[in-house]
């Protein structure tokens, strides 16, 4: 796979390759002056290479031999690869040209299963510790979904995300699970078989390292992730430190649209605090929350949307000419 930083009609543009990747990953690795990753994303973007950063960074006999950690991360991919994963960084051609529309825009994702480009996405998030009444409600806004042909995304959780993601499978839908920790792990231990289940007929995505454990601080990144993917987050049950609670707010910061439950507003203030925000929704019945997601989600493709379906049909287009 091999994309280029230009248009790509361009054969005169720099090529993102198997060595720049390997640069971008020893980067990320090292982080060369305490660069965050973010700070690391934006020097690659402006010198349009991993490796003219690497070598502005990192001087001869640093860490032994200035190569080390590049090779050390051409090895990593290759063991990825190997291990049947998929590896994305934010320059490859296949990288979901939503998530490149957000501030919080990973520079590598990792994955299991099936990428769709372009697909029509709608987060359906809430509490873990959620009510029958919510999950009830969750499994039916899913299959819903499914039945317009719309991706279920989640996080994988217990509690609504697990509702979610079995409805979804279970009419047959296609699902997209957006992981806090590294695609080799499974959080919750009880989600094990329902992660395999959706790496096999879906999507499993992450951000984070393969090998990454759960932390408390991954999980907010990965909200940004799911809100980012999709075009809108729905907000079925969720309490005032909800995680649901920091993707409404994230979503409302990049320019998604939100629908919140009447019930998540009766509950708590920050959902209250949303409600006259722009793209800020409440319904009172699953179709309230359908009629919203038809009409004001997928109603008319945005100009975004329409230039975003070109970039990677003219993307593809130069692929097979190429013979990739």
């Amino acid at each position: 796979m091999e994309a280029r930083f230009a248009d790509s009609t361009d054969t005169a543009g720099p090529v993102w390759d198997d060595r720049e990747r390997a640069a971008l990953v020893a980067l990320l690795r090292v982080r060369p002056q305490r660069l965050s990753w973010r700070d690391i994303t934006a020097e690659v973007t402006a010198e349009g290479s991993a490796r003219k950063v690497w070598e502005k960074y990192v001087t001869p006999g640093l860490f032994g031999e200035e190569e080390e950690p590049v090779r050390h991360a051409a090895h990593e991919i290759a063991a990825w690869n190997a291990q049947g994963l998929g590896f994305l960084t934010f320059l490859d051609g296949d990288y979901p040209v939503r998530l490149r529309e957000i501030h919080e825009m990973p520079p590598v994702l990792f994955y299991r299963g099936t990428l769709v480009p372009g697909e029509r996405a709608v987060s359906v998030v809430g509490s873990r510790a959620a009510s029958e009444r919510g999950l009830g409600i969750a499994a039916t806004l899913a299959r819903n979904l499914v039945e317009r042909e719309i991706t279920v995304i989640s996080g994988l959780a217990k509690g609504i995300d697990t509702a979610a993601h079995t409805a979804a499978l279970e009419a047959r839908g296609r699902t997209v699970a957006c992981l806090g920790t590294g695609v080799e792990m499974y959080y919750p231990a009880e989600n094990r078989r329902l992660q395999e289940r959706i790496a096999q007929q879906g999507l499993v995505l992450s951000q984070f390292w393969p090998d990454t454990p759960p932390r408390q601080q991954n999980f907010p990144m990965r909200n940004a992730v799911m809100s980012g993917y999709g075009r809108a987050t729905i907000i079925v049950e969720a309490g005032e430190k909800s995680g649901a609670r920091i993707q409404a707010r994230q979503a409302v910061a990049h320019g998604r649209q939100v629908v919140l439950t009447d019930f998540v507003v009766a509950n708590n203030e920050w959902a209250r605090e949303l409600v006259d925000r722009p793209g800020v929704h409440v319904a009172g019945s699953t179709r309230e929350v359908m009629d919203i997601v038809e009409n004001a989600v997928f109603d008319q493709q945005s100009a975004d949307d329409l230039i975003a379906r070109l970039v990677e049909l003219a993307r593809w287009s130069h692929q097979q000419s190429n013979g990739r």
